[in-house]
């Protein structure tokens, strides 16, 4: 069942027009410098992929894609989840270098998430990916591209509240960075929701490393599917949302799997099936270059640079009617 929260603080700074030209403006500014900072180029991407392939984002596993059937080709394909496996084929494909990579527009549906004013069916991120080498599969590699992210979000915001200076959110650009095992640790009694909030409010700028294992809890932060990241090498990048009083996931990311930590994830999974997929027999015959990427959520970075409480503020989709009434109560105007 959805459920929308009513807004703590909510200063309404731009009208639906405004908030429309404003989303623009915000997407091109900072599509531009995260190319810029990552050295990245852009290119065109799939809405759905080849059943078959093993290419679409399996999440935690549970979630259904919306399939069809292609009567030209005798078979069946998938509405992306995400393009995570899909973009490391690509770099193969296209013949990219080290220190290179790509970024593109994703356009997903997620037909079994629970709305909210965070989630939506319709998901829209800038993904990306790059080529790494060997040397480059650290935590420290892993923490000097999340600092140059997070500079280039913060670049946005500055230039965004020059033609908007209404708008008076500001953001950390000093990351705290923890681990998801630290952070159990430091707040054993809340859930991995209530952790990520409680860590998020005091620093404003966090950085969570390490989601996809098992904790010494016994208890995951988080689900990852075990074939695109490395679960010690990945993470998830939050800012604080005064709108909502909470933290905002605005990437998952990481460096990706090699065949030694694909081979111990589909293990542990229980998912050592997919072995046999061609995605996967590319990536442990090492056919697949080394690389490392994320997808940034397009609505919800403009939900949080552009003061708005409902990602339904910021995008358009099908909502529910507890969801649309409790947005005409609380002021938030649903595109």
């Amino acid at each position: 069942m959805s459920q929308t929260i009513k807004p703590v603080w909510y200063p309404k700074t731009l009208n639906i027009y405004e908030t429309q030209t404003a989303i623009g403006k915000t997407k091109r500014i900072f599509q531009d410098k995260l190319a810029e900072v990552l050295n990245l180029k852009r290119v065109t991407a799939p809405l759905f992929v080849e059943s078959r392939m093993g290419l679409n984002d399996n999440l935690n596993g549970v979630e259904r894609a919306v399939t069809f059937d292609i009567p030209e080709t005798q078979g069946m394909a998938e509405i992306v989840h995400s393009l995570a496996k899909w973009k490391r084929l690509a770099l193969y494909q296209y013949g990219f270098s080290r220190g290179e990579g790509i970024y593109t527009d994703m356009n997903a549906i997620r037909r079994d998430e629970t709305m909210d004013n965070l989630h939506s069916i319709y998901v829209d991120q800038w993904d990306w990916e790059s080529i790494i080498g060997k040397e480059d599969r650290t935590v420290d590699f892993l923490k000097e591209t999340v600092r140059k992210i997070v500079g280039a979000i913060c670049d946005t915001l500055d230039e965004i509240k020059k033609d908007y200076p209404g708008i008076t959110i500001t953001l950390n650009r000093d990351v705290t960075f923890v681990t998801s095992q630290e952070l159990e640790d430091m707040y054993p009694d809340l859930t991995s929701k209530q952790r990520e909030n409680a860590i998020t409010k005091e620093h404003k700028t966090v950085f969570i490393i390490g989601i996809g294992d098992v904790l010494k809890s016994g208890n995951k932060h988080d689900g990852r599917a075990p074939d695109y990241d490395d679960w010690k090498l990945n993470g998830d990048l939050l800012f604080y949302n005064p709108m909502l009083d909470s933290a905002l996931e605005i990437s998952s990311m990481g460096i990706r799997v090699d065949r030694e930590s694909l081979e111990e994830q589909l293990m542990k999974a229980d998912c050592e099936d997919r072995r046999t997929l061609p995605f996967h027999q590319m990536l442990l015959d090492g056919t697949l270059p080394l690389t490392m990427g994320g997808g940034i959520g397009q609505s919800r970075l403009c939900m949080l640079l552009l003061e708005k409480a409902h990602v339904g503020e910021v995008q358009v989709s099908v909502w529910d009617k507890n969801t649309r009434k409790a947005a005409e109560e609380y002021g938030m105007n649903l595109l």
